[in-house]
């Protein structure tokens, strides 16, 4: 059989099942990242009911209750009561360098997209977060959940752009919804994430000038979770800065190599298996590729050929016997 030479469509396979691997692989980086997101886990748990047991302190369920019956009773001008799944957490037990004390305070949001810096505006952040912590489930659908740890150094572009995009509306969030949208436009994904931590506050302003009264040991062990969902997304990039330059050095050898099967031995060497059959038996519109015999003989067989009345009249009764 004839040296099969490679393509783009051959480099491009070959490329895919060794990336694929490396993206499987148990590394040090990889399991940073998995330990990282289930860090997050333990801290939401944890954060989310210190921030209930401060917000009911602020807002006693009793008084929420009374507010909504007399909502009931008199309507609009004592709907005061909402629920929201940010706060902003204070405390005064610092002083400042005269020996004043000081207000303390930052925004918490425990939204999905919630930002990681304290501000109060929708930031990337959020979006790395929430790509980072679905990254499976986004695989799953065929998407790129690793495009802003691969995009790190670049600025918006269409490719980045139009991965972002897909992977946000696959989690329920659509044209950069932000933290202060009401709980009810929440859909997919995000709808189920944020649902837990919605609680009741009263109040019809926004959250930055409703500062909510803590401890400082309170505000620290927010400060931790919110560390905690940072963490997670440096740890994908660290994960996703080893496959790349793994890749990047991948290409540069399958772009050099002339024929399939430099490149199904650089696999063996890294201890990956391909089947050469596969690789070549679909081309992208879905043909079948054959080697040349293989393919002569097709092609043989699609010709219209003359057929005698003999001929015709013994394929008949071939037919007839097969089917008794």
């Amino acid at each position: 059989m004839t040296k099969i030479r490679m393509n783009t469509e051959l480099r491009n396979k070959l490329f895919n099942k060794i990336k694929n691997v490396f993206e499987n692989e148990d590394t040090q980086e990889k399991e940073a990242f998995l330990q990282a997101r289930e860090s997050v886990d333990h801290h939401y748990k944890y954060a989310s009911e210190l921030a209930k047991l401060v917000v009911e302190r602020s807002y006693p369920v009793e008084d929420v209750a009374t507010l909504r019956t007399f909502k009931k009773k008199y309507g609009q001008p004592c709907d005061v009561v909402a629920k929201d799944k940010c706060f902003y957490f204070a405390h005064s037990e610092d002083k400042d360098d005269e020996g004043d004390i000081k207000e303390t305070k930052s925004h918490f949001d425990f939204g999905l997209f919630g930002n990681l810096n304290g501000s109060e505006y929708n930031d990337e952040d959020g979006k790395k977060f929430a790509f980072a912590y679905y990254r499976e489930d986004l695989k799953a659908k065929d998407l790129n959940p690793d495009i802003y740890a691969q995009q790190n150094e670049n600025k918006d572009n269409p490719h980045k752009t139009k991965h972002v995009d897909e992977c946000l509306k696959a989690l329920g969030n659509h044209n950069g919804r932000s933290y202060s949208d009401n709980h009810s436009m929440d859909t997919g994904m995000e709808k189920d994430f944020n649902a837990p931590y919605y609680l009741d506050v009263i109040g019809t302003s926004y959250c930055r000038s409703r500062a909510i009264a803590c401890t400082k040991d309170e505000y620290t062990e927010f400060e931790h979770w919110r560390i905690a969902k940072g963490n997670l997304v440096v740890n994908h990039q660290k994960w996703i800065d080893t496959i790349m330059k793994q890749c990047d050095q991948l290409k540069i050898g399958l772009k050099a190599y002339r024929y399939l099967s430099e490149g199904i031995e650089l696999a063996t060497e890294l201890g990956i298996q391909v089947d050469e059959a596969e690789l070549i038996r679909t081309n992208s519109t879905g043909l079948t590729i054959y080697n040349p015999s293989n393919l002569a003989s097709m092609i043989k067989g699609m010709k219209n050929k003359n057929q005698s009345r003999e001929a015709k009249i013994l394929a008949r009764k071939k037919y007839e016997e097969s089917i008794n």
